[in-house]
């Protein structure tokens, strides 16, 4: 076999390091064809592979310099070579199509005044999956031994290389195939639950992790939206990046706004220096906003305008800015409502409210609370280093019976304040500090009277004062304040 020129080397050793590191077949099939057009100065290119479903016995790939209008015309002109090569296994090399005795006058290659042709096969051992054809309308000669001896080396890289992005390919088909079968209570580790109601959240979960779609969660405090928020981030295609939570009632509303879309230096008095916003933080990865409710009012047009232009322009700044964060939204408010009475946009909530997810009560989903109390158990035993036996009868049928204002967050602080002061082996109800199902309620009262004899309750044990109160109950104290406004005009 006869040697390459040095220079043919240096660049098969360039391509097998290069085509070798890619495994998307899009973006391979691009590589391949610019390095060989590139290489062998080929005015025009084709990567066909071969498809048995498909009449001419192949399908185009990828194409090079041919306008749409010219396509059906330029494949018709190769196909002759095409079928060749594909069919017996052996190149094409012409210096000059006009005056090859293998092309007569009356076929198309001749037509189109194609001088230069080049085409090899893509090899895999013995078996033929493509070609690659280059061809050349403007030089008779463009293509020499060495360009055929160069491109068949190549092609052996290429065929390679090709099989193995398509062997990546199918086995990442058949492992979200696999994972999408799965049981969805299976396949995100730090959620608890086998309800029908829980199960059927987790199964929404796994629908919406890889789609880049708007979610709201809703549920009571406590239910916990952001757990599912970042089992939607960690188990879909962007858990190798940021995932950015942030609480919008514990930020000042005067600062909203660079908070999520950043600030340049002097935007603002306190404004040192240039700061980067949660958008920018999150790029690529996902953005979780937790009570979107207390977003002011004035700010959601921009919250609006950056969720459908995929664009942010920090404080002070006149240039806007890509972002490809994904948003995810929570609240426990009543959204709706809120639109009603003008303290949200229509606009935004619907753009927010594509896939809704609303998490139960903890009160309605009774038959997760045992595997919740021992997985807190577990983790308080190991956090606080306790041998503790596990959880008495007795103490988990108190934890059936309660009503869970505080949902999970607050079973959770249940179990693990009773795990550090159980002075026994096991936790018994003495242990526990738990109320009995609608101890605090009256019999008749709607859920309304019940929610405001709570709220009023909480208030007066905590001596009037509102902070400590939403803290109580695991709600924001705008949230409560705009409740108590809501009563005193009654």
């Amino acid at each position: 076999m006869e040697l390459l020129p040095k220079d043919n080397f240096s660049a098969l050793y360039e391509v097998a390091q290069t085509i070798n590191s890619l495994l998307e077949p899009g973006e391979l099939l691009d590589k391949v064809l610019d390095i060989a057009m590139h290489h062998l100065s080929a005015e025009r290119g084709f990567i066909v592979l071969s498809e048995e479903a498909d009449p001419n016995g192949y399908r185009v790939a990828l194409a090079r310099n041919i306008t749409e209008n010219h396509a059906s015309d330029a494949l018709s002109a190769s196909s002759s070579v095409l079928l060749r090569v594909l069919g017996t296994g052996e190149p094409v090399l012409t210096f000059d199509a006009s005056s090859d005795d293998r092309f007569d006058a009356s076929t198309s290659i001749i037509k189109q005044n194609i001088l230069s042709i080049l085409c090899i096969p893509l090899k895999l051992r013995d078996r033929v999956i493509g070609a690659v054809y280059l061809d050349s309308a403007k030089t008779r000669r463009r293509f020499t031994e060495d360009s055929l001896k160069f491109l068949e080396v190549f092609g052996g890289l290429a065929a390679t290389a090709i099989e193995n992005a398509r062997q990546f390919t199918a086995l990442r088909s058949e492992n979200e195939r696999l994972r999408n079968e799965a049981d969805p209570a299976t396949l995100f580790p730090g959620i608890v639950g086998k309800s029908k109601a829980w199960t059927s959240i987790l199964s929404v979960v796994q629908r919406v992790r890889d789609v880049d779609v708007a979610v709201l969660i809703v549920g009571e405090s406590g239910t916990g939206k952001e757990l599912v928020a970042r089992a939607i981030h960690q188990s879909g295609s962007r858990s190798t990046k940021p995932f950015v939570a942030i609480n919008c009632s514990a930020i000042p509303e005067q600062l909203v706004e660079s908070e999520l879309f950043g600030h340049k230096k002097g935007a603002f008095t306190g404004a040192t220096s240039d700061k980067k916003g949660l958008f920018e933080v999150a790029d690529g990865g996902t953005l979780f906003l937790d009570e979107i409710g207390e977003i002011p009012l004035a700010l959601q047009v921009k919250l609006l305008r950056a969720i459908e232009e995929k664009q942010i322009r920090p404080v002070g700044d006149i240039v806007n800015r890509p972002t490809s964060a994904r948003l995810l939204t929570a609240t426990n408010a009543d959204l709706q409502r809120a639109v009603a009475e003008g303290r949200f946009r229509e606009d935004l909530f619907f753009r927010l409210n594509v896939v809704r997810i609303e998490l139960p009560p903890l009160r309605e989903r009774i038959e997760d609370i045992p595997l919740l109390a021992n997985y807190f158990f577990e983790r308080a035993c190991v956090a606080h280093k306790r041998a503790l036996t596990g959880i008495h009868p007795d103490a988990m049928g108190s934890l059936l019976r309660s009503h869970w204002n505080g949902n999970v967050r607050e079973l959770q602080n249940t179990i693990e304040r009773a795990v550090v002061l159980c002075a026994g082996e096991s936790i018994t109800v003495d242990d526990l500090s738990v109320p009995t199902v609608w101890s605090h309620g009256k019999r008749g009262m709607t859920l309304a009277d019940y929610e405001r004899h709570i709220i009023e309750t909480t208030l007066e044990e905590m001596g009037g004062n509102r902070t400590r109160t939403a803290e109580r109950l695991g709600v924001s104290l705008r949230w409560l304040q705009y409740r108590l406004k809501e009563w005193s005009h009654e």
